[in-house]
């Protein structure tokens, strides 16, 4: 998921297979619910029908979702990261390079997400681990993984301020942000 996240905030095609309609759309309305704080702007297809299959070749990011009886005819697609939510692999091309999280924020979101997600496994290790270990209902579970996301985009945004820049050139100032700061 974080792989997957990390692809769709470095704007790469991704692709996603099942032979479930339901588990498509889930996914990539799930994929865009991570990104919360930002908005995908580019082509997003829940579900693609047979007659588009062309529009996988397009050179623009994308989330699209595709029945896996299709599989044959995304085989040759050289740029596009696939997942297979039946089989549960992300298969990533060769030429493709996806830019993961900054190392600290990466460990930090795989620890609480491994938390949220299976509780049980921070008292594994545990010499005498506690009697009961209550597992949040899917509501509140939905709610904590939406909060270690933004905690995320809070931890990697904090401090843009600084790559502000006013231009005080035009009568109205101009705000811009500076790329390489």
């Amino acid at each position: 998921v974080l792989f997957l996240f990390c692809a769709a905030l470095t704007e790469h095609k991704i692709l996603f297979l099942s032979s479930s309609y339901q588990r498509l759309t889930d996914a990539c309305r799930a994929l865009l619910a991570l990104m919360f704080p930002l908005k995908y702007s580019f082509t997003y297809v829940p579900i693609l029908p047979a007659q588009l299959l062309e529009v996988l070749s397009t050179p623009t990011p994308f989330i699209i979702g595709v029945h896996s009886i299709f599989q044959s005819e995304t085989q040759e697609l050289l740029d596009v990261v696939i997942a297979d939510l039946d089989g549960g692999t992300v298969n990533v091309p060769e030429c493709v390079h996806i830019s993961l999280l900054p190392e600290p924020l990466l460990q930090q979101t795989r620890e609480a997400l491994s938390m949220v997600l299976d509780p049980e496994l921070d008292v594994a290790d545990l010499a005498f681990p506690p009697s009961t270990i209550s597992a949040s209902s899917l509501k509140m579970q939905d709610k904590e993984i939406r909060a270690v996301f933004l905690r995320l985009f809070a931890q990697l945004l904090q401090g843009y301020r600084w790559c502000l820049h006013i231009i005080r050139i035009h009568p109205e100032p101009v705000i811009r942000f500076h790329k390489v700061s």
